[in-house]
């Protein structure tokens, strides 16, 4: 069997949950299972519960007559992508420098590919979803933590250090929410960690501590709630002003965001929107598609198989 006829695992790791899919290399997925990454856990008994999901959906595969030749993995970085080694990401605690490719092979025997999400991201938006086509496209992840991934040219840019892409770090002011490291980065005003943050720094007698989430904001503002929808609008200025820095550096055709601009749409698109008119370049602005993820729930899911899409040739 050729390499691209075997199945893939696919390992979608983030800092709020963790899936582990079977899929092939059209992007059609077979098997899924899922667990709350719970970070506190630290490394260990994260990589004993993937692991355990890995094998479990491997054995089922292999039942099925769909033996997996090759583990491909999404991860948040700073990471050595080639390498496949974990360089302490902020939403995975205890993460550091862990050689996370060459511990899956020794593990379970197949080849492994490791890909930034933010690049796996712009690859599955690229091969399966809202990008297809274009050359020039950006793709802006918006989940716990907020990157991006770079098609330049019709290729992925890495950068020098693998670390392009990497815009939740941006300081957009110099105070407000902190995340990434950075107080007013851009990751602190429109990751979902951020806008819950934002959301008790505004209004800090209704939710300083009180638990509240991305999620919950969103349920709030779609029923009408104005304290909700403020801090929707000011994410999405937020999310307006480092688009409109992206757009006149890099002329992108297309800017896909995942994960919360699904979910909330023109809560914040509409006034990221009004700021990009106002701060960009016309001629760069008329050029440029700004819309949701195509792929919406399964973009994770396909964005997971994408390293070892890309590592035989693409879709």
């Amino acid at each position: 069997m050729s390499a691209r006829g075997e199945a893939i695992v696919g390992l979608d790791i983030g800092g709020t949950k963790t899936a582990v899919v079977l899929g092939d290399y059209v992007g059609q997925i077979h098997d899924r299972v899922s667990f709350a990454t719970r970070t506190e856990r630290g490394f260990g008994e994260t990589f004993a519960e993937l692991c355990e999901c890995v094998e479990k959906v491997r054995a089922k595969a292999t039942d099925a007559g769909r033996a997996p030749g090759v583990i491909s993995v999404s991860i948040g970085g700073p990471l050595e992508i080639e390498a496949g080694i974990v360089r302490s990401p902020p939403n995975l605690p205890g993460w550091d420098d862990i050689p996370l490719k060459q511990m899956l092979a020794d593990r379970f025997g197949l080849p492994v590919h490791v890909e930034h999400d933010g690049n796996a991201g712009a690859l599955a938006e690229w091969y399966f979803g809202a990008a297809r086509g274009a050359r020039n496209v950006i793709f802006l992840t918006m989940g716990t933590g907020f990157g991006g991934g770079l098609i330049l040219n019709g290729e992925l840019y890495r950068g020098t250090t693998d670390t392009a892409g990497e815009v939740g770090h941006i300081r957009l002011a110099d105070d407000g929410p902190t995340a990434f490291g950075k107080t007013g980065s851009w990751e602190a005003f429109c990751s979902g960690t951020g806008i819950a943050r934002l959301a008790a720094l505004r209004y800090p007698q209704r939710w300083s501590g009180a638990g509240i989430t991305a999620r919950d904001l969103a349920e709030l503002a779609h029923a009408g709630d104005a304290d909700a929808l403020a801090v929707l609008t000011e994410t999405g200025r937020w999310l307006g002003r480092g688009l409109a820095v992206l757009i006149d550096v890099l002329n992108p055709e297309v800017i896909v965001i995942g994960s919360l601009a699904v979910r909330l749409g023109d809560l914040v698109l509409a006034p990221a929107r009004g700021v990009i008119a106002r701060e960009a370049l016309p001629a760069a602005v008329a050029a440029c598609r700004i819309v949701p993820a195509a792929l919406g729930e399964r973009l994770g899911d396909l964005a997971c198989l994408c390293a070892a899409i890309r590592a035989h040739g693409g879709c």
